[in-house]
């Protein structure tokens, strides 16, 4: 149990010395040791000294996260890497169906403008 040093003798000759009886100057002394141990008591169970985070425990959270994030910030580029090849195969991708389309198209145009003058060419 943890206790706070009290000069009891001392509190007591001090309360003797103005007048109190030996009793009353025992009482009041061994009041205030009580009073003082239950605080020390109270503080000790208020703030749990052992749950205190040291400038160590701080400095080992600091390199931690730090390397927490390194490691996040490469696997984020690692996978934006992977978005631009991905998106750069999809353009390609898109780029080419188009050209198919408008060279379809403008065959089927051809062919449409040369039946008619075809077409057109018979009846005049």
């Amino acid at each position: 149990m943890n206790a706070i040093p009290i000069d009891t003798l001392q509190i007591a000759n001090r309360l003797k010395a103005v007048g109190f009886t030996d009793a009353q100057a025992a009482v009041i002394t061994e009041i205030q040791r009580e009073t003082s141990n239950e605080t020390l008591q109270q503080a000790i169970h208020d703030y749990h000294l052992d749950d205190v985070a040291t400038k160590r425990d701080l400095k080992e959270m600091e390199t931690a996260l730090r390397r927490d994030m390194k490691e996040l910030e490469t696997n984020l580029d690692h996978k934006i890497e992977l978005l631009r090849a991905d998106t750069g195969r999809l353009i390609a991708e898109t780029k080419a169906d188009l050209t198919r389309w408008i060279i379809g198209a403008g065959f089927l145009q051809t062919t449409l403008i040369i039946g008619v003058l075809l077409k057109l060419a018979k009846l005049i």
